[in-house]
């Protein structure tokens, strides 16, 4: 944001275009309590362990360590970005405006780099706070394409990872659940002038989402449980390093045991 005497927008008109609250401008906002720390922390690893738990179901665990609410589970997966991927209504929380588009990925076999791509958004936990990671990756070969980490869930960061991404290479398919996000005016003119065909997850399609569940679970439990980051710098500095080691290093036996980098590049050098 710039604030300066001959700046021709107002704040009010840059978080406009940025599709920014406004209040968030002005207001500091008050550090978490240890006890929505806390409650985060727990809330975050039971949805990653078990992606198809709803509210219900995580207070039900919850309540094994200390009693809560059920609206304050819901409050708290609100915020986080988090809905339970299990066949049910209100999953996505689009605003009723938005577009949505059609699932096109039903009886569909993936069959190279750049056929498919998706995207989403997962909560990342800080010592003191937390973050949001936005990333985009090939279906086919499991290469994380772009990412990127803020610490609000507002629009600039999602349309930075999607340019970024874009700059790599253009897919057929752009996959996405119905977020807001996703739904939003920003995102789908994006997509819409790189020409590529706009799919997302049908409401409530429980199988919709297990390429994205399992790349969250392997960063979560391979990288974010293990380092406990102190700050958003820290938590940008390893996530760099785990992705380049993701992307680069291990083999996975689904690809015939090579690196996510090797069969991106080596199908996309073939098809050119």
């Amino acid at each position: 944001m710039i604030e300066h005497p001959n700046s021709e927008l107002s704040l009010s008109a840059q978080a406009d275009l940025l599709s920014l609250n406004r209040s968030s401008l002005y207001s500091v906002p008050a550090p978490p309590t240890p006890d929505e720390l806390y409650l985060k922390r727990r809330i975050d690893e039971i949805f990653t362990k078990y992606p198809f738990y709803g509210s219900r179901k995580i207070q039900a665990v919850l309540r094994q360590e200390r009693p809560i609410n059920r609206k304050a589970v819901q409050r708290h997966m609100q915020e986080m970005g988090l809905a339970a991927i299990y066949p049910g209504p209100n999953l996505s929380r689009r605003a009723p405006e938005h577009l949505v588009f059609p699932y096109l990925l039903r009886h569909l076999t993936v069959t190279d780099p750049n056929h498919v791509w998706g995207i989403d958004i997962t909560y990342i936990r800080l010592r003191g706070g937390w973050l949001y990671l936005v990333k985009q990756d090939d279906w086919f070969s499991r290469y994380v394409l772009s990412w990127e980490l803020d610490q609000t869930l507002e629009m600039p960061f999602v349309l930075t990872a999607v340019q970024s991404a874009l700059q790599i290479a253009v897919p057929r398919i752009w996959n996405s659940d119905q977020g807001s996000h996703f739904t939003s005016p920003q995102y789908i003119e994006r997509l819409q002038a790189a020409h590529v065909q706009i799919s997302m997850d049908g409401r409530g399609r429980a199988l919709d989402n297990i390429f994205v569940e399992r790349l969250w679970r392997t960063v979560k439990y391979e990288e974010v449980y293990l380092q406990d980051y102190d700050s958003p710098r820290q938590a940008r500095l390893a996530l760099t390093r785990y992705f380049q080691f993701y992307n680069y290093e291990p083999l996975h036996q689904s690809l015939d045991y090579c690196t996510p980098a090797q069969v991106y590049f080596a199908d996309k050098a073939r098809l050119n």
